[in-house]
């Protein structure tokens, strides 16, 4: 008889006279589907709560190294604050206040005639206010000699408050044969804690233009 008519003639409800190689594959057949059953059920779920795991140390390896890092070089940090700061401290100290703009616009007038320059323009502008700094444009027009313009614009530059120079042109005047330079000098001055708030007010979105009218 062949194994496909032994197949055949299986019992279902008497295993036990079933041919042995039979009952051998129907066991291996068994223990296949539990291995796939308990792979599926069991241990799938442990291999991806593991990978996940190992993703989560990885992530807090990752974190102490930075914090680590950063409590190691703290005191640098915090030196580097502190020369940041002296140096905000410098350039602020730079910046004129309300009342030191008029002594810095003399400043700059005398700078001229005391190289023999002619003034034949010097307006202050109307200011700028940024965020916690308000700009001062100065129109100037003056007329000189080549190293007399080029020794004013040495001195406004040594200045002990910043200002500086842009929008540089220059011409010849025809009767004297001198230099004209027109040039636009530009001053910053730091504003007020009121005058800060006022800004703040003023770019507050929903903030009536031009403040409100008494």
């Amino acid at each position: 008889m062949s194994l496909l008519d032994d197949l055949r003639n299986l019992d279902p409800n008497n295993i036990a006279a079933w041919p042995f190689p039979i009952k051998l594959a129907g066991i291996g057949v068994v223990c296949v589907l539990l291995l796939f059953l308990g792979y599926w059920l069991v241990v799938a779920d442990e291999l991806e709560g593991y990978s996940q795991a190992q993703a989560k140390e990885e992530q807090l390896k990752q974190a102490y190294m930075d914090k680590k890092g950063m409590a190691i070089n703290l005191p640098a940090y915090k030196q580097q604050m502190e020369e940041m700061r002296q140096a905000f401290g410098t350039l602020l100290r730079q910046l004129p206040n309300k009342t030191e703009v008029p002594n810095l616009l003399i400043d700059i007038t005398q700078a001229g005639l005391g190289r023999g320059l002619d003034f034949i323009l010097f307006k202050p502008e109307r200011e700028a206010p940024k965020e916690f700094y308000a700009e001062l444009p100065i129109s100037i027009k003056v007329t000189g000699h080549y190293h007399e313009i080029g020794r004013f614009v040495s001195d406004i530059a040594s200045l002990p408050r910043i200002v500086t120079i842009g929008d540089l042109d220059i011409g010849v005047e025809a009767k004297t044969q001198r230099l004209i330079m027109s040039a636009s000098a530009r001053t910053y001055r730091y504003l007020e804690a009121d005058e800060i708030a006022e800004q703040a007010r003023k770019t507050k979105p929903g903030a009536p233009a031009g403040g409100a009218r008494r």
